[in-house]
């Protein structure tokens, strides 16, 4: 058990370079919701409600992290910072990161898998700070939605996603260093799926008037030569 949770603060630690040593990440707020998440959601199975709200209620009260009982969660899950919200269906894999102020939240469950109202996260996504993951979605395996993001639909395996309502970046414009990436969120000019389309249009439309002008240059009458 000791060695597990050594691991644990190591894999927190190499994501995120605040992080001085173990002990800094041991008073992270994330850890302490996940550490509590782990009991409340034994109570939960165990058909123990009323005992698993009241651990999900002083975690939400110490740490600012709200995950419900329900919500079910893999491996080295680190929250950078809180203010999260995360609702009872949620399906969370292994190695996921989430930065503050996000919310992994519900729609009606006939809108979905009957029961499933919140979204499925896959091992190593990346969701920055201020995305909002709403409905019975699936984001895949190793995905990033970008910081401020409203995300409706799911993401493909690999796909970075950002805007409102999220969209997919172009893979030949997303520029990251080798590594994790913070905040899944690419800082280039030249990710925003609308920046992008609205400068494919405007080559388009130039491409457009220069072979209207050759045309029209072809089509004048050549000039009349005056006789002697």
């Amino acid at each position: 058990m000791a060695s597990g949770f050594l691991s644990y603060l190591d894999s927190v630690k190499s994501r995120d370079p605040a992080a001085h040593s173990r002990w800094d990440v041991a008073f992270y707020p994330g850890v302490w919701a996940l550490g509590l998440h782990k009991v409340a959601h034994w109570l939960y199975v165990g058909k123990l409600f009323f005992l698993a709200r009241l651990v999900n209620h002083i975690s939400r009260f110490v740490t600012a992290i709200d995950i419900h009982p329900g919500a079910k969660i893999g491996r080295n899950f680190f929250i950078d910072h809180g203010f999260t919200v995360i609702g009872e269906t949620a399906e969370i894999g292994d190695n996921v990161t989430i930065y503050q102020c996000v919310t992994l939240g519900g729609t009606n469950p006939t809108t979905g898998v009957a029961g499933k109202r919140h979204p499925t996260l896959r091992d190593g996504v990346v969701v920055g700070s201020g995305a909002q993951v709403l409905g019975p979605i699936d984001v895949g395996e190793g995905a990033k939605i970008g910081a401020n993001s409203v995300v409706t639909r799911d993401v493909a395996p690999g796909a970075t996603v950002v805007g409102i309502p999220a969209k997919a970046v172009p893979v030949d414009s997303v520029h990251y260093s080798a590594g994790f990436v913070p905040y899944g969120t690419p800082c280039g000019e030249d990710v925003d799926p609308a920046r992008v389309r609205v400068a494919e249009l405007e080559r388009e439309l130039d491409d457009l008037r220069k072979d209207v002008e050759m045309l029209k240059a072809q089509r004048q009458p050549a000039p009349k030569v005056k006789s002697a």
